[in-house]
């Protein structure tokens, strides 16, 4: 995963659940998949990930196998 730093044509948004402050992340999904950054730091670049793996993340997250216990 390449970090990239030209966000040209990318729409962010931020989870309804971050509270409207600026320490979450956000996404912006792309043809083949969805970028992530640091809302603390939009300028620091993000991260590209296939469909496929952004689609196993958020099921993960659904599911509760991430919370932390």
């Amino acid at each position: 995963m390449p970090i990239r730093t030209d966000s040209t044509g990318l729409s962010w948004r931020k989870s309804s659940h971050s509270g409207g402050g600026n320490d979450c992340v956000e996404v912006a999904f792309t043809g083949d998949g969805a970028a992530v950054r640091d809302s603390k730091n939009p300028a620091g670049g993000f991260l590209t990930v296939p469909a496929a793996e952004w689609d196993a993340l958020v099921a993960a997250a659904r599911s509760g196998e991430l919370d932390l216990r």
